[in-house]
């Protein structure tokens, strides 16, 4: 087992959702560098036992990883880079057309998949709580009546003024791009159309950019977490954040779940 060797310096979870706290515990109690595939549990409870065993580790705690590989896309480096020069709060609207998946589908079960907002939404707080920099404070949610609850909209406040809204909607055309962000700050606007087209409106000498084909950072993702355990880096996203995101989405869902 992979747990046990001592051939084996880090765990890759990329199981059903499920499966994703308990194989995160038995890695980080190996002291294992651990990567999971989102969400990284679907149960407040479960996400108290991750951080509690974490910070056992003490100085020696390994990395654990989530794979929000949306802050690494070439995109998101672009328009980081472009929010940490004007030191100003920015306006975030996140829209994604995520289509419609059967009620029978696993991830749709609370259970087994934690449900679209649990399972794929996560993404984007953790999207947004990057760009923002700075820690979510407040948090609210409503969505369409109906058992799947899939069709939600998601409101972030973030500590250093910032604000952003999440359209997750399940109820859209295929006809219309699936990530569409776009962010309003100091007299300005960038938005990034499914993480190929960047345009930007109102900032002189910057130029739009379309990428010959989408990334949304999948394969930087991997590596950075990979070059920080050959190296010795701190994890490529903040174990704080990490906690932090998940905290939030959790929470986001059962006031979701509970309309």
């Amino acid at each position: 087992m992979a747990f046990a060797s001592p051939d084996s310096d880090a765990v890759i979870i990329a199981t059903r959702h499920d499966t994703h706290a308990a194989l995160a515990l038995k890695s980080l109690e190996a002291g294992k560098h651990v990567f999971v595939e989102k969400p990284l549990c679907l149960t407040l409870d479960e996400l108290d036992r991750i951080e509690r065993a974490w910070r056992a580790r003490g100085s020696v705690a390994p990395l654990l990883m989530v794979g929000f590989n949306r802050r690494f896309a070439p995109h998101t480096l672009r328009l980081k880079s472009l929010l940490e020069s004007t030191r100003q709060p920015a306006t975030f609207v996140m829209t994604v057309n995520a289509g419609a998946i059967p009620p029978e589908h696993w991830t749709q079960d609370p259970r087994l998949g934690g449900g679209r907002l649990v399972g794929e939404a996560c993404h984007f707080v953790d999207l947004l709580r990057h760009l923002a920099g700075s820690r979510i404070v407040s948090h609210a949610a409503t969505s369409l009546p109906g058992n799947m609850r899939d069709t939600f909209t998601l409101q972030l406040a973030f500590e250093n003024g910032s604000i952003g809204t999440i359209h997750y909607f399940a109820n859209g055309s295929k006809q219309f791009p699936k990530e569409r962000l776009e962010v309003f700050v100091g007299g300005r606007i960038v938005q990034l159309d499914n993480f190929r087209k960047f345009q930007v409106f109102g900032w002189p000498g910057v130029r739009n950019e379309r990428l010959w084909r989408q990334d949304k950072g999948q394969t930087a993702c991997a590596a950075a977490f990979l070059h920080a355990i050959a190296h010795g880096c701190p994890s490529p996203i903040p174990f704080e954040e990490i906690i932090e995101v998940s905290r939030v989405t959790l929470e986001l869902a059962a006031r979701v779940g509970s309309e």
